[in-house]
């Protein structure tokens, strides 16, 4: 661990920094700097993040800028901290947690929070080394750059650093960190720490500070008598049902989504053991530590309700009244399905709703997972199909024809009146031909450990626009190799 009393080299990247989440005090951070890694190297530069950062290329193209990510140099103007939070890991309350490999530089100007990923020791590591793995690094660094081109409210990171420092996993690994950035990395997690310890004058400053910064109409609502933190929980209750539409409708799997790994905005949080499905399977299990199944694709909407429901639990003290708190809960049970349908809708090039829309959601869903239809490729070859292509390259994926056919019909019925046109473009827009599957990513990363990162630049290439056909590169939008249903995901990273 890295006190603040060691020296290290400052550098000056041209950002300026607010206080932020320091200015909420101690009881809510330890201050301490990143350890240093040895001769650094980069593996994934994300120049755009960079230009919403305010940071210039020349700058985040420097020496002083790979030293400050991978936490070798102290970034001027940063007070770097770690936060302290609690949680439910896998439906079970696991006590004090907090930021174990990550280390917050600051809020800068705009309104964002830059941390680094992987960057030592923290007195919140537990029994962990406080590193994080290449492979790891590179998956994230590239899923929250893919999500956030989807359109899904998502953490965003910035680059990738590597070092040939040997890290221990189930084998000998080499460390990176991973610079990602959001308006906050505040977690159900947080509130969770200071309610279980009663300790509700903190409790209520981070609720304060949450509502002030990033819910400010909580404070003037007539919802709940105008209980402002009722009103918070129903406002994220809405925004985590929101998210999770979107994650469900693009199948997307968290693999991991304990209480301390949800974000208070409803952002996608903390890359593990995610994956996007290949073949359509509800009861796909993208963890391999998860031996219950309890974050299964299709367990993810009940489990973010169950997070909720412990958030609300949290913030009884500051609401007051349990029948109000659980109120607050109520708007997900509508919210979800009903922005799910929407989703699904569009997917489907359908511009208005219909009550004939649901079963032909239902029935669809129900052919893919019989036959374990590849997912990605299944939507958008029907968008292909609904701009012009022959419907047989749909109806070739799957083996019950008749079955398809009739869907088909349904589907060529409900289009009747909907311009080819205008439900193409929808279509094409809302069904991305590129996704970061496993075998893309793994691939990626094989090459980056030989010190070849062209990999990570052509993924993270397609994936910021991947609704563009992008000529030339139609392998990374095929089928996956027999070889990918082989590749394990687990919590270790």
């Amino acid at each position: 661990m890295s006190t603040l009393a060691e020296e290290t080299e400052v550098v000056d990247l041209g950002l300026r920094w607010v206080p932020g989440f320091s200015s909420l005090g101690p009881a809510f951070f330890t201050e301490l700097r990143p350890t240093p890694l040895p001769e650094p190297y980069w593996v994934g530069r994300n120049l755009s993040m960079a230009m919403e950062l305010g940071l210039d290329a020349d700058r985040f193209e420097s020496d002083d800028a790979l030293a400050a990510f991978t936490g070798n140099a102290r970034v001027a103007g940063t007070r770097t901290l770690a936060t302290v939070y609690s949680g439910h890991q896998f439906g079970v309350w696991a006590g004090q947690l907090g930021d174990g490999r990550a280390i917050l530089l600051g809020e800068t100007e705009g309104g964002l929070e830059v941390q680094l990923k992987g960057s030592g020791l923290t007195p919140y590591s537990r029994m962990g080394d406080g590193r994080a793995v290449l492979r790891s690094s590179i998956r994230e660094f590239l899923c929250s750059e893919a999500m956030n081109a989807l359109g899904i409210p998502t953490t965003r990171a910035l680059c990738v650093t590597g070092s040939d420092a040997p890290v221990r996993r189930e084998e000998i690994e080499t460390s990176a960190v991973v610079t990602r950035v959001a308006p906050t990395f505040i977690r159900f997690g947080h509130f969770e720490h200071f309610a279980a310890r009663e300790r509700d004058e903190e409790l209520r400053a981070l609720a304060d500070y949450v509502i002030d910064r990033y819910y400010p109409a909580c404070r003037t609502t007539d919802r709940f008598n105008g209980n402002a933190y009722a009103a918070l929980l129903e406002a994220v209750s809405e925004r985590t049902a929101a998210l999770l539409a979107q994650w469900q409708a693009v199948g997307f799997c968290h693999g991991v989504m304990n209480t301390d790994n949800m974000s208070i905005l409803g952002l996608t949080i903390d890359y593990g053991p995610f994956q996007f499905l290949d073949g359509f399977d509800p009861r796909h299990i993208c963890n391999h530590s998860d031996t219950s199944g309890r974050y299964a694709y299709n367990q993810q909407p009940n489990v973010a309700y169950w997070n909720l429901f412990c958030l609300a639990q949290a913030l009884l003290p500051l609401v007051g009244d349990q029948e109000i708190a659980v109120a607050a809960l109520e708007s997900y049970k509508t919210i979800f399905p009903d922005e799910y349908e929407a989703r699904m809708r569009a997917k489907l090039g359908l511009p208005d709703r219909s009550d004939a829309d649901r079963p032909l959601i239902e029935q669809l869903l129900k052919l893919l997972a019989q036959e374990k239809v590849d997912y990605p490729i299944f939507w958008r070859r029907l968008s292909r199909v609904v701009a012009g292509d022959n419907p047989d390259t749909v109806r070739d994926l799957f083996i019950d024809r008749d079955g398809f056919d009739a869907w088909f019909r349904s589907f060529t019925e409900r289009h009747a009146d909907i311009s080819p046109a205008k439900a193409a473009d929808l279509m094409l827009a809302s069904n991305p031909k590129f996704v970061l599957r496993n075998h893309l990513g793994q691939q990626a990363i094989e090459a980056s450990q030989r010190k070849d990162h062209s990999g990570v630049a052509t993924l993270l290439a397609l994936l910021e626009s991947p609704f563009e056909e992008h000529a030339g590169h139609e392998d990374f939008a095929g089928f996956p190799p027999d070889w990918a249903s082989t590749i394990e995901i687990s919590c270790s990273s």
